[in-house]
Protein backbone atom coordinates (compact mmCIF):
# COMPACT_ATOMS: atom_id res chain seq x y z
CA UNK A 1 0.00 0.00 0.00
CA UNK A 2 0.86 3.38 -0.71
CA UNK A 3 0.72 4.88 2.69
CA UNK A 4 2.33 2.60 4.89
CA UNK A 5 5.69 3.85 6.50
CA UNK A 6 8.29 3.11 4.29
CA UNK A 7 10.60 2.22 7.53
CA UNK A 8 8.08 1.75 10.56
CA UNK A 9 8.99 2.77 13.84
CA UNK A 10 9.25 0.37 16.55
CA UNK A 11 5.97 0.33 19.30
CA UNK A 12 6.85 -0.13 23.33
CA UNK A 13 4.86 -2.01 24.94
CA UNK A 14 4.51 0.52 28.62
CA UNK A 15 5.57 -1.16 32.08
CA UNK A 16 2.60 -1.04 34.80
CA UNK A 17 2.29 -2.97 37.72
CA UNK A 18 0.63 -6.08 36.00
CA UNK A 19 1.60 -9.98 36.68
CA UNK A 20 4.51 -11.11 33.91
CA UNK A 21 2.39 -12.39 30.87
CA UNK A 22 3.09 -16.12 29.36
CA UNK A 23 4.72 -17.00 26.27
CA UNK A 24 1.65 -16.94 24.80
CA UNK A 25 1.03 -13.44 25.65
CA UNK A 26 4.49 -12.49 24.85
CA UNK A 27 3.69 -13.66 21.69
CA UNK A 28 0.58 -12.08 21.35
CA UNK A 29 2.07 -8.64 22.58
CA UNK A 30 4.91 -8.73 19.34
CA UNK A 31 2.17 -9.60 17.20
CA UNK A 32 0.18 -6.31 17.85
CA UNK A 33 3.39 -4.59 18.48
CA UNK A 34 4.40 -5.67 14.83
CA UNK A 35 0.90 -4.90 13.77
CA UNK A 36 0.87 -1.14 15.44
CA UNK A 37 4.46 -0.52 13.47
CA UNK A 38 2.17 -0.41 10.41
CA UNK A 39 -1.34 0.07 11.14
CA UNK A 40 -0.86 2.50 14.00
CA UNK A 41 -3.76 3.66 16.48
CA UNK A 42 -5.92 6.45 15.11
CA UNK A 43 -7.34 7.60 18.46
CA UNK A 44 -10.52 9.04 18.74
CA UNK A 45 -10.49 11.70 21.68
CA UNK A 46 -7.77 12.72 23.83
CA UNK A 47 -8.80 16.05 26.44
CA UNK A 48 -5.38 16.95 27.20
CA UNK A 49 -5.91 20.25 25.47
CA UNK A 50 -8.43 21.04 28.25
CA UNK A 51 -6.02 19.73 31.13
CA UNK A 52 -3.13 21.88 29.92
CA UNK A 53 -5.43 25.10 29.85
CA UNK A 54 -5.82 24.38 33.89
CA UNK A 55 -2.20 22.99 34.23
CA UNK A 56 0.13 24.57 31.52
CA UNK A 57 3.35 23.51 33.17
CA UNK A 58 2.96 19.89 31.89
CA UNK A 59 5.78 18.97 29.41
CA UNK A 60 4.66 16.19 27.11
CA UNK A 61 7.71 15.71 25.71
CA UNK A 62 9.41 14.04 28.93
CA UNK A 63 7.97 10.36 29.72
CA UNK A 64 6.50 9.75 33.38
CA UNK A 65 4.68 13.06 34.27
CA UNK A 66 3.12 11.63 36.80
CA UNK A 67 0.18 14.36 37.27
CA UNK A 68 -1.10 13.66 33.48
CA UNK A 69 -1.73 10.52 31.58
CA UNK A 70 -1.02 11.38 28.03
CA UNK A 71 2.61 12.19 26.61
CA UNK A 72 4.96 11.62 23.66
CA UNK A 73 6.71 8.75 24.96
CA UNK A 74 3.51 7.11 26.29
CA UNK A 75 1.73 7.76 23.16
CA UNK A 76 4.19 6.38 21.28
CA UNK A 77 5.13 3.24 23.34
CA UNK A 78 0.96 2.69 22.28
CA UNK A 79 1.49 3.03 18.53
CA UNK A 80 -0.33 5.78 18.52
CA UNK A 81 -0.06 7.14 14.84
CA UNK A 82 -2.75 10.02 14.97
CA UNK A 83 -4.99 12.02 17.63
CA UNK A 84 -7.85 13.58 17.51
CA UNK A 85 -7.53 16.15 20.40
CA UNK A 86 -10.82 17.57 21.43
CA UNK A 87 -11.66 20.65 21.93
CA UNK A 88 -14.63 20.51 24.32
CA UNK A 89 -15.07 21.88 27.26
CA UNK A 90 -17.30 21.31 30.60
CA UNK A 91 -20.11 23.80 30.44
CA UNK A 92 -23.12 23.66 31.90
CA UNK A 93 -26.02 24.21 30.09
CA UNK A 94 -26.70 27.79 31.16
CA UNK A 95 -23.62 29.23 29.78
CA UNK A 96 -23.88 31.98 27.19
CA UNK A 97 -22.82 31.22 23.59
CA UNK A 98 -20.47 33.67 23.41
CA UNK A 99 -18.64 32.12 26.29
CA UNK A 100 -18.56 28.92 25.02
CA UNK A 101 -17.68 30.47 21.77
CA UNK A 102 -14.26 32.11 23.39
CA UNK A 103 -13.44 29.15 25.22
CA UNK A 104 -13.74 26.77 22.27
CA UNK A 105 -11.42 29.42 20.43
CA UNK A 106 -8.91 29.39 23.14
CA UNK A 107 -9.08 25.81 22.99
CA UNK A 108 -8.05 25.88 19.20
CA UNK A 109 -5.24 27.94 20.42
CA UNK A 110 -3.78 25.75 23.01
CA UNK A 111 -3.71 22.79 20.44
CA UNK A 112 -2.13 24.50 17.83
CA UNK A 113 0.45 25.82 20.50
CA UNK A 114 0.94 22.21 21.68
CA UNK A 115 1.50 21.32 18.12
CA UNK A 116 4.20 23.84 17.07
CA UNK A 117 5.77 23.19 20.45
CA UNK A 118 6.90 19.59 19.37
CA UNK A 119 6.86 19.73 15.43
CA UNK A 120 9.22 16.25 15.39
CA UNK A 121 6.79 14.42 17.31
CA UNK A 122 3.21 16.11 16.13
CA UNK A 123 1.93 17.58 12.83
CA UNK A 124 -1.27 19.14 12.16
CA UNK A 125 -3.24 16.89 9.95
CA UNK A 126 -6.47 18.07 7.90
CA UNK A 127 -7.02 15.13 5.77
CA UNK A 128 -6.79 11.81 4.94
CA UNK A 129 -3.38 12.03 3.21
CA UNK A 130 -2.28 14.51 5.68
CA UNK A 131 -2.77 11.72 8.21
CA UNK A 132 -0.99 8.94 6.00
CA UNK A 133 1.81 11.15 5.45
CA UNK A 134 2.97 12.14 9.06
CA UNK A 135 2.54 8.15 10.03
CA UNK A 136 5.34 7.91 6.92
CA UNK A 137 7.18 10.33 8.73
CA UNK A 138 7.09 9.20 11.76
CA UNK A 139 4.95 11.98 13.08
CA UNK A 140 1.69 11.51 15.56
CA UNK A 141 -0.88 13.37 12.65
CA UNK A 142 -2.77 15.65 14.91
CA UNK A 143 -6.96 16.78 13.98
CA UNK A 144 -8.30 19.36 15.37
CA UNK A 145 -12.08 18.66 17.32
CA UNK A 146 -14.33 18.33 17.98
CA UNK A 147 -15.73 21.46 18.41
CA UNK A 148 -18.92 22.05 20.35
CA UNK A 149 -22.15 22.51 18.65
CA UNK A 150 -23.27 25.37 21.28
CA UNK A 151 -20.95 27.58 19.17
CA UNK A 152 -23.82 27.91 16.40
CA UNK A 153 -27.38 29.36 17.25
CA UNK A 154 -28.91 30.82 13.45
CA UNK A 155 -26.13 31.17 12.09
CA UNK A 156 -23.20 29.17 9.86
CA UNK A 157 -20.30 31.38 10.65
CA UNK A 158 -18.48 30.32 13.54
CA UNK A 159 -18.87 26.63 11.36
CA UNK A 160 -17.00 28.52 8.58
CA UNK A 161 -14.72 30.15 11.04
CA UNK A 162 -13.89 26.69 12.82
CA UNK A 163 -12.96 25.30 9.31
CA UNK A 164 -10.62 27.79 8.35
CA UNK A 165 -8.62 27.54 11.83
CA UNK A 166 -8.11 23.81 10.85
CA UNK A 167 -11.10 22.00 13.11
CA UNK A 168 -12.61 18.98 11.01
CA UNK A 169 -14.85 17.34 13.91
CA UNK A 170 -18.05 19.02 14.91
CA UNK A 171 -19.78 17.70 17.93
CA UNK A 172 -23.88 18.37 17.84
CA UNK A 173 -24.66 17.29 21.21
CA UNK A 174 -25.64 20.22 23.32
CA UNK A 175 -27.07 22.52 20.40
CA UNK A 176 -30.55 23.61 20.91
CA UNK A 177 -31.16 22.18 17.12
CA UNK A 178 -30.27 18.56 17.84
CA UNK A 179 -32.23 18.23 21.26
CA UNK A 180 -34.39 14.66 20.80
CA UNK A 181 -35.30 16.26 17.09
CA UNK A 182 -33.23 17.46 14.35
CA UNK A 183 -34.37 20.85 13.75
CA UNK A 184 -34.23 22.85 9.98
CA UNK A 185 -31.40 24.48 11.26
CA UNK A 186 -30.03 21.59 12.31
CA UNK A 187 -30.28 19.99 8.88
CA UNK A 188 -28.48 22.99 7.56
CA UNK A 189 -25.40 22.81 9.75
CA UNK A 190 -25.52 18.70 8.68
CA UNK A 191 -25.86 19.77 4.94
CA UNK A 192 -22.83 22.62 5.73
CA UNK A 193 -20.68 20.14 7.72
CA UNK A 194 -20.91 17.60 4.58
CA UNK A 195 -19.90 20.35 1.92
CA UNK A 196 -16.96 21.71 4.27
CA UNK A 197 -15.87 18.00 4.57
CA UNK A 198 -16.26 18.02 8.53
CA UNK A 199 -17.17 15.08 10.45
CA UNK A 200 -20.23 15.35 12.65
CA UNK A 201 -19.19 13.17 16.14
CA UNK A 202 -22.51 12.25 18.20
CA UNK A 203 -21.27 11.39 21.40
CA UNK A 204 -23.63 12.56 24.01
CA UNK A 205 -26.86 12.71 21.14
CA UNK A 206 -29.79 11.81 22.34
CA UNK A 207 -30.25 8.24 20.72
CA UNK A 208 -33.10 10.01 18.29
CA UNK A 209 -31.44 13.26 17.22
CA UNK A 210 -28.37 10.92 16.78
CA UNK A 211 -30.39 8.48 14.33
CA UNK A 212 -31.41 11.53 12.40
CA UNK A 213 -28.15 12.79 12.13
CA UNK A 214 -26.09 9.40 11.10
CA UNK A 215 -29.50 9.47 8.30
CA UNK A 216 -29.52 13.13 7.25
CA UNK A 217 -25.63 13.51 7.07
CA UNK A 218 -24.07 11.83 3.08
CA UNK A 219 -20.78 11.49 4.76
CA UNK A 220 -19.98 8.70 7.55
CA UNK A 221 -20.52 10.05 11.29
CA UNK A 222 -19.11 9.15 14.29
CA UNK A 223 -18.82 8.45 18.13
CA UNK A 224 -15.30 9.39 19.67
CA UNK A 225 -15.77 8.37 22.84
CA UNK A 226 -18.28 5.46 23.77
CA UNK A 227 -18.88 1.86 25.01
CA UNK A 228 -21.76 -0.66 24.35
CA UNK A 229 -25.29 0.32 26.52
CA UNK A 230 -26.21 -3.60 26.23
CA UNK A 231 -22.61 -4.10 28.21
CA UNK A 232 -23.15 -1.20 30.67
CA UNK A 233 -26.19 0.98 30.65
CA UNK A 234 -24.37 4.12 31.50
CA UNK A 235 -26.32 7.09 29.86
CA UNK A 236 -22.74 7.92 27.60
CA UNK A 237 -22.96 4.43 26.29
CA UNK A 238 -24.01 4.01 22.52
CA UNK A 239 -27.17 1.56 22.15
CA UNK A 240 -27.35 -0.91 19.34
CA UNK A 241 -30.05 0.88 17.92
CA UNK A 242 -27.78 3.60 17.09
CA UNK A 243 -25.06 1.01 16.33
CA UNK A 244 -27.11 -0.48 13.76
CA UNK A 245 -27.98 2.95 12.69
CA UNK A 246 -24.32 4.06 12.34
CA UNK A 247 -23.50 0.09 10.61
CA UNK A 248 -26.25 1.54 7.48
CA UNK A 249 -24.67 4.81 7.40
CA UNK A 250 -21.03 3.46 7.43
CA UNK A 251 -20.32 5.26 10.29
CA UNK A 252 -17.62 4.82 13.23
CA UNK A 253 -18.37 4.07 17.23
CA UNK A 254 -14.95 4.41 18.95
CA UNK A 255 -14.23 2.70 22.17
CA UNK A 256 -13.20 4.56 25.40
CA UNK A 257 -11.36 3.42 27.77
CA UNK A 258 -13.32 4.80 31.15
CA UNK A 259 -13.72 2.56 33.51
CA UNK A 260 -17.38 3.57 34.82
CA UNK A 261 -18.18 3.09 31.22
CA UNK A 262 -16.79 -0.45 30.23
CA UNK A 263 -16.00 -1.83 33.47
CA UNK A 264 -12.19 -1.71 35.44
CA UNK A 265 -10.57 -4.44 33.53
CA UNK A 266 -8.78 -4.83 30.21
CA UNK A 267 -10.91 -7.91 29.51
CA UNK A 268 -13.98 -5.53 30.13
CA UNK A 269 -12.82 -3.14 27.15
CA UNK A 270 -11.89 -6.19 24.98
CA UNK A 271 -15.71 -6.85 25.60
CA UNK A 272 -17.04 -3.94 24.43
CA UNK A 273 -15.07 -3.62 21.73
CA UNK A 274 -16.27 -6.88 20.40
CA UNK A 275 -19.75 -6.15 20.84
CA UNK A 276 -19.72 -3.02 18.79
CA UNK A 277 -17.83 -4.61 16.28
CA UNK A 278 -20.46 -7.60 16.52
CA UNK A 279 -23.41 -5.12 16.52
CA UNK A 280 -21.78 -1.84 14.08
CA UNK A 281 -20.03 -4.65 12.16
CA UNK A 282 -15.91 -4.96 11.23
CA UNK A 283 -15.82 -1.52 9.28
CA UNK A 284 -17.47 0.32 12.18
CA UNK A 285 -15.47 0.03 15.35
CA UNK A 286 -12.63 2.08 16.03
CA UNK A 287 -11.00 3.11 19.68
CA UNK A 288 -11.58 6.31 21.53
CA UNK A 289 -10.06 6.49 24.90
CA UNK A 290 -10.44 9.56 26.39
CA UNK A 291 -7.12 10.04 27.80
CA UNK A 292 -5.97 13.58 28.64
CA UNK A 293 -6.68 13.74 31.76
CA UNK A 294 -4.97 14.69 35.69
CA UNK A 295 -4.49 11.70 38.05
CA UNK A 296 -8.18 10.76 39.17
CA UNK A 297 -9.03 9.46 36.33
CA UNK A 298 -10.96 5.74 36.49
CA UNK A 299 -8.99 3.71 33.95
CA UNK A 300 -9.46 -0.16 33.32
CA UNK A 301 -6.26 -2.35 34.88
CA UNK A 302 -3.45 -2.29 32.24
CA UNK A 303 -5.15 0.37 30.26
CA UNK A 304 -4.17 3.60 31.84
CA UNK A 305 -2.32 5.80 29.73
CA UNK A 306 -1.57 5.38 25.54
CA UNK A 307 1.03 2.99 26.03
CA UNK A 308 -1.30 -0.15 26.81
CA UNK A 309 -3.04 -0.21 23.50
CA UNK A 310 -0.79 -2.98 22.47
CA UNK A 311 -1.74 -4.90 25.46
CA UNK A 312 -5.78 -4.25 24.23
CA UNK A 313 -4.75 -5.28 20.56
CA UNK A 314 -3.03 -8.63 21.74
CA UNK A 315 -6.11 -9.29 23.80
CA UNK A 316 -7.78 -9.04 20.86
CA UNK A 317 -5.88 -11.10 19.06
CA UNK A 318 -6.46 -13.75 21.56
CA UNK A 319 -9.44 -13.62 21.01
CA UNK A 320 -9.38 -14.83 17.71
CA UNK A 321 -9.71 -11.33 15.58
CA UNK A 322 -7.98 -11.73 11.90
CA UNK A 323 -5.24 -9.13 11.47
CA UNK A 324 -7.34 -7.35 8.61
CA UNK A 325 -9.90 -6.50 11.62
CA UNK A 326 -7.37 -5.38 13.96
CA UNK A 327 -6.07 -3.43 11.21
CA UNK A 328 -9.64 -1.71 10.45
CA UNK A 329 -10.28 -1.31 14.33
CA UNK A 330 -6.80 0.82 14.73
CA UNK A 331 -6.15 2.89 11.54
CA UNK A 332 -8.05 2.21 8.65
CA UNK A 333 -11.62 2.47 9.68
CA UNK A 334 -10.99 6.11 11.08
CA UNK A 335 -8.86 6.83 7.59
CA UNK A 336 -12.12 5.27 5.58
CA UNK A 337 -14.56 8.09 7.27
CA UNK A 338 -12.03 11.16 6.40
CA UNK A 339 -11.67 10.18 2.90
CA UNK A 340 -15.51 9.26 2.59
CA UNK A 341 -16.37 12.97 4.14
CA UNK A 342 -13.87 14.65 1.80
CA UNK A 343 -15.37 12.81 -1.61
CA UNK A 344 -18.94 13.69 -0.07
CA UNK A 345 -17.22 17.80 0.38
CA UNK A 346 -15.78 17.44 -2.89
CA UNK A 347 -18.86 15.89 -4.52
CA UNK A 348 -21.12 18.87 -2.90
CA UNK A 349 -19.05 21.10 -3.78
CA UNK A 350 -19.02 20.07 -7.49
CA UNK A 351 -23.12 19.96 -7.42
CA UNK A 352 -23.05 23.51 -5.88
CA UNK A 353 -20.65 25.17 -8.57
CA UNK A 354 -18.51 28.34 -8.34
CA UNK A 355 -19.49 30.51 -5.46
Amino acid sequence: MADLQDEPHSVGIGAEDLPAPSETAVGALERAAALLSVQPVADGCNTLVWTLRQSPYHDIDKPGDSGVDTDIPRLRAGGVGAQFWSLLTPHEAGTPTDQVVSDTLEQIDVALALIRRYPDSLCLALTADDMADARNRGRIASFLGPVPGRTLTDSLGALHAFHALGVRIFAPAGAPWAQQDLTAFGHEVVQEANRLGIVLDLTGCAPTAARQIAAASKAPVVISNTAAAALNPHPGNVTDEVLLALREANGLAMVTFDATRTGDSLHAVADHVDHVRAVAGPHGVGLGAAFGTEQGASRPTGLTDPSGYPRLIAELLDRGWPEADLALLTWGNAQRVLRDAEFTSRAAQHRRGPS
